[in-house]
């Protein structure tokens, strides 16, 4: 049988770990290194590291907060944030990156899936798609630029024309949701698992094991939290041993 994972979330800010709602109102919430390997020992499956103000900055994810994370890491390591171009991938590869995932650039050029895919293979192309209800019908926009943007690009159509290009998992955060604490938005998670067929790692206002059991059950092959791991309301373990006991399979 399937097991799902469990992934803690990084978001980096200057080298710090912080975290806020809908993106904004950031906090410190420690170091990125640190952090990593206690969710590790707590039996994380994978870490995401997530450069929150790379791509409004202009500027590349920091290599050195990488390599200082995967020096501290022997499970899987997923990195973004500022990629702008395959030599960008490549470069946090280099650094201890497992996989890469891309937001603002592949919205921008939707080509850079397929030169990454093509180069560095699918399962280390990662689409990070944000969404966000449209304010004015239904469905769900695109939104970049670390939510900053919309950009009225329909998500579901993205979802599926992203996985033709190459990617070979998709990071899928509900802006709307995001640091709430309100459960992960499941008819996001629903629409874009029935137009797709690779993993799906839902994102965005994990608060509970219940809010993990449903979106797992609305098709997400594993959930990511960030807000309740950095402020302690939950660990890994109780996390996974919650889950197992609503008959949901995880790893060890």
């Amino acid at each position: 049988m399937l097991t799902h994972r469990i992934i803690p979330c990084l978001d980096v800010n200057d080298g710090r770990v912080v975290k806020g709602i809908n993106f904004s109102g950031l906090k410190d919430a420690g170091d990125p290194a640190e952090l990593a390997e206690s969710y590790q020992n707590q039996g994380a499956d994978e870490i995401v590291l997530l450069d929150v103000s790379a791509t409004p900055q202009g500027r590349s994810t920091q290599l050195d907060c990488v390599r200082r994370v995967r020096r501290r890491l022997a499970i899987p390591l997923t990195v973004g944030g500022g990629v702008r171009r395959v030599e960008n991938a490549e470069a946090l590869l280099e650094a201890g990156a497992d996989k890469i995932s891309v937001n603002t650039a592949a919205v921008e050029d939707p080509g850079l899936l397929q030169e990454m895919a093509a180069r560095f293979g699918s399962q280390c192309t990662v689409l990070a798609l944000d969404a966000a209800r449209f304010p004015d019908r239904d469905g769900f926009e695109v939104v970049v630029l670390s939510g900053r943007k919309r950009t009225g690009m329909d998500a579901l159509d993205w979802a599926e024309k992203a996985t033709r290009l190459g990617s070979g998992e998709i990071l899928l955060t509900s802006w709307d949701r995001d640091g709430t604490k309100a459960g992960y938005d499941i008819d996001l998670i629903r629409g874009v698992s029935e137009r797709t067929s690779v993993p799906i790692i839902a994102s965005g206002g994990a608060a509970t094991p219940e809010h993990m059991q449903i979106a797992i059950q609305a098709g997400a092959d594993a959930v990511l939290a960030a807000s309740i791991f950095h402020y302690a309301e939950s660990t890994v373990q109780q996390i996974k041993a919650a889950l197992l006991h609503k008959g949901i399979e995880v790893r060890p």
